[in-house]
């Protein structure tokens, strides 16, 4: 009892110092926590050039009353473990006012108690598990959930693409079970029929064709995949290479170019949502696919735009007069309708957003949208 006395006491002492540090500096850091390196270092990668291109954006603008935004960037390699080792990093330095990630809901889920206790915001530009804002006040995310994608995946097979028997395929960690447990409820809602589910583990390997072999026995007509590019890639392959030529959906998690370029032929077809489409012709959506191929030189991807309206909600916020942690946290709350690249975001009372998807299919090897 005397040591959690100690450490909760320790926590209130360094985040009132960071209050302090935060509003007197000249100075403004945001930190983020994201996979640079590993299967999903795409996903990270996209992450920080896209937060890098709005704080540069901001301070060619003058930044926050004359202070410069900086970012300080941290590889979580989508590992629980180095996301909470990240979390008590940026808790206990000083200049931290608000942190942009994780983002896997795993690793965000992992960071999460730590900057509630620190006083923190975390807000997560892909954390689609529905127990991520429920970790405290001081947790937000810009993404709808998997209770609204789900649904929304299961009317697309069912009503669209006129499917019945309907095999998943899933990562077993957190986002992968809610994001299967979630599309099979809107399929039974629907009168579909689930005929086959199976798991994986993310540290089995790659290959995956005994789960292949035993969903193909089921006979169906659709396979959900609730998983990452990297994997849902090789499952593709593998079926194809097995004369398994079955219809794919997945989610929004595969809308990256490395999905097309890793899987090739075997992805053709695959269907999936996304919450943005770099053919939107809105003059804030134009601009940021023009600015962001000029800078990187290549289009953004959905998580690219997702993080780049993460950051410039916290933009936002500090103009509306946040000076350190905890008033970050009361601005952010505040904001509605925020034009951002991935639509209007406003944040209910429990800090998530309801975000409109597009239905994508890939077609001639690009992501084009879905017209029946």
């Amino acid at each position: 009892m005397m040591a959690l006395i100690a450490m909760l006491m320790m926590v209130m002492v360094i985040s009132g110092c960071s209050q302090n540090t935060a509003a007197t500096s000249k100075e403004i850091t945001i930190g983020l926590t994201a996979p640079l390196t590993g299967d999903n270092a795409e996903y990270g990668q996209s992450f920080k050039n896209a937060v890098e291109l709005a704080l540069e954006k901001a301070n060619a603008n003058g930044g926050i009353n004359g202070k410069k935004i900086t970012l300080l960037a941290n590889d979580s390699k989508a590992d629980p473990k180095e996301a909470a080792n990240i979390a008590q990093k940026f808790v206990s330095d000083s200049k931290v006012i608000g942190v942009i990630g994780d983002f896997t809901s795993t690793a965000a889920l992992a960071g999460a108690p730590i900057y509630q206790k620190g006083g923190l915001v975390q807000l997560s530009p892909t954390s689609s598990h529905p127990d991520f804002t429920k970790q405290g006040k001081f947790m937000f995310r810009n993404i709808a959930t998997q209770e609204q994608e789900g649904p929304l995946l299961a009317d697309y097979g069912i009503n669209n693409l006129h499917k019945k028997r309907i095999a998943v395929i899933f990562i077993n960690n957190d986002w992968g079970i809610v994001a299967k447990d979630n599309f099979i409820k809107g399929v039974q809602k629907l009168g579909g029929e689930i005929v086959a589910t199976e798991p994986y583990l993310p540290e089995q390997g790659k290959d995956f064709s005994a789960i292949i072999t035993k969903v193909r026995e089921s006979n169906p007509d659709l396979l959900f995949i609730g998983s990452m590019y990297t994997d849902t890639a090789l499952i593709a392959q593998q079926a194809r290479k097995a004369n398994f030529n079955v219809e794919l959906i997945g989610t929004g998690s595969l809308y990256s170019e490395e999905l097309i370029k890793l899987g090739g032929a075997a992805v053709e077809g695959l269907h999936l949502t996304c919450s943005f489409y770099p053919l939107d012709p809105r003059p804030e959506v134009q601009d940021f696919v023009k600015n962001y191929q000029a800078k990187y030189g290549k289009a953004p991807t959905m998580f690219a735009a997702q993080a780049y309206d993460a950051a410039n909600l916290m933009i936002e916020a500090l103009k509306a007069g946040a000076t350190d942690r905890t008033s970050l946290r009361d601005k952010l709350a505040a904001i509605k309708n925020f034009p951002g690249v991935t639509g209007k975001t406003s944040f209910d009372e429990n800090r998530n957003v309801e975000k409109d998807l597009t239905k994508l299919i890939v077609k001639d090897g690009k992501f084009v949208p879905y017209n029946p």
